[in-house]
């Protein structure tokens, strides 16, 4: 297995590098992006990204907010493992150390995919009442044939030591990180934010932790815990989106006390990165709503 990414090589291309922070809490050593006055707000990346991943939405917070974006356990240049493993709830306990570690309490809680998992079990658990805005959330056990066979096939790739080497290798060929990203995502994202993805993929060891956390992870359980979250949630999701049906999503709306569900038209799961602006705003006019009065409708 390769060496972890080095914040002195890899992180020279980071964006947002002088915002960088290396913070220890419960026995991990985390990468965190801070930026902005205000009320605290969070933003968790999904599985296989980063905090470079919000590069965008971040700057155009941070007037309003202090911005708070770390790379996820098992992740990036975040070193360490939490004590309940890179399970859903192990990383929502390991981010509420963090806060806690950080003296923050978030106003508001985004999560891009598995990120979004991460939010929701963080309130089911009573971790957090902070409302909750997901993107293109991966937060219920997907419908067909290949939503079955994926969980099986992450845990075999996770057992297999020599398949995370297998995938960095490939990431490493010219074009196959842009190529795999449009084939998986049907998202088409900057050049900054690819040359990053190149530099996560093309390492084992990021590779394998998101393997591991896709082995490990549990919708089944969280959706079951859905009807109890009191929360409130905006659920952004796009139509072009290729990794996660936006039926699931759909289901997941209605199993949510308190949640709203925002479609955009275009798009690909990598939305936030594609138009961090539309983004943002979301983002700014869910945190002003109250209770049970839904976002503009106005085009997006």
């Amino acid at each position: 297995m390769s060496a972890p990414l080095a914040w002195d090589i890899e992180g020279r291309i980071w964006p947002h590098r002088e915002a960088t922070r290396f913070v220890d809490a419960a026995g991990v050593r985390w990468l965190i992006q801070e930026t902005g006055n205000g009320p605290p707000l969070l933003l968790l990346h999904g599985t296989g990204a980063s905090a470079h991943s919000w590069r965008g939405v971040m700057p155009a917070l941070a007037d309003r907010f202090a911005v708070i974006a770390p790379d996820l356990p098992g992740h990036g240049f975040t070193r360490g493992r939490p004590s309940g493993g890179l399970t859903l709830m192990g990383m929502a306990k390991a981010i509420s150390d963090l806060l806690a570690a950080l003296d923050r309490k978030p106003v508001l809680i985004a999560g891009h995919s598995a990120g979004t998992a991460i939010a929701l079990q963080m309130a089911h658990e009573k971790l957090t009442e902070a409302p909750i805005v997901g993107f293109n959330s991966a937060i219920m056990p997907f419908e067909g044939l290949a939503a079955r066979i994926f969980p099986t096939m992450a845990k075999m790739l996770f057992v297999n030591p020599f398949v995370p080497g297998i995938f960095a290798h490939m990431a490493r060929v010219p074009g196959e990180t842009a190529r795999f990203l449009k084939k998986a995502t049907n998202s088409r994202i900057d050049t900054q934010g690819l040359r990053c993805y190149e530099a996560l993929f093309g390492n084992s060891r990021h590779c394998g932790g998101a393997l591991e956390m896709m082995a490990r992870w549990d919708l089944a359980s969280l959706e079951r815990a859905l009807p109890g979250i009191g929360n409130r949630v905006l659920l952004v999701h796009s139509r072009g989106d290729s990794a996660v049906p936006l039926s699931s999503v759909e289901q997941a709306a209605k199993l949510l006390p308190d949640c709203r569900l925002e479609v955009l038209p275009k798009l690909g799961h990598l939305a936030h990165e594609e138009e961090p602006a539309t983004a943002a705003r979301l983002i700014n006019e869910f945190v002003q709503l109250p209770a049970r009065e839904a976002p503009s409708e106005e085009p997006v």
